[in-house]
């Protein structure tokens, strides 16, 4: 699919260049999260708990850009395996809200420490006023596409 064919031209594609990139950050994450134990979306898990402790299973899966199910599934392993501790019984209309444990923390430090890293090469050829300037224009496009953008109902 190229110019000629009415498709997009993958190589002027921002959306596309936005996807690879994505791909790659996951790649170099999953590789120092592999030797940590943990998958992203562990990792995410934790992360997400940490920040915002109790959040339901819904929420978790909305932040970790995965299905319920995913998420149910992952949380049961983190619990089993004592990452995470969930009451026995759910309060009447409530989710079951998951808390790291002790140990979920001291998992979470040394797996943030390998992601940050990531992160920190990831813009090393970046200046501060450049890294400013790709988080605004993310966040705009982000924000442009959830809202319908300009001329959208």
């Amino acid at each position: 699919m190229g110019k000629d064919s009415g498709g997009v031209d993958l190589d002027k594609s921002l959306g596309y260049l936005l996807k690879e990139a994505s791909s790659a950050l996951r790649v170099a994450m999953e590789e120092v999260l592999r030797p940590l134990g943990m998958t992203v979306t562990h990792y995410s898990c934790l992360e997400l708990l940490a920040q915002r402790p109790g959040l339901s299973n819904s929420e978790l899966a909305r932040g970790a850009f995965v299905t319920r199910q995913s998420m149910n599934v992952l949380l049961q392993t983190l619990e089993r395996d004592g990452y995470v501790t969930r009451p026995v019984e759910e309060r009447v209309g409530k989710a079951l809200p998951a808390r790291l444990t002790p140990r979920g923390r001291e998992s979470l430090k040394e797996a943030s420490a390998a992601v940050r890293a990531v992160e920190v090469r990831m813009l090393s050829d970046l200046t501060e006023t450049e890294q400013a300037g790709a988080f605004r224009i993310l966040r705009s496009m982000i924000d442009s596409l959830r809202s319908g953008g300009p001329g959208q109902a």
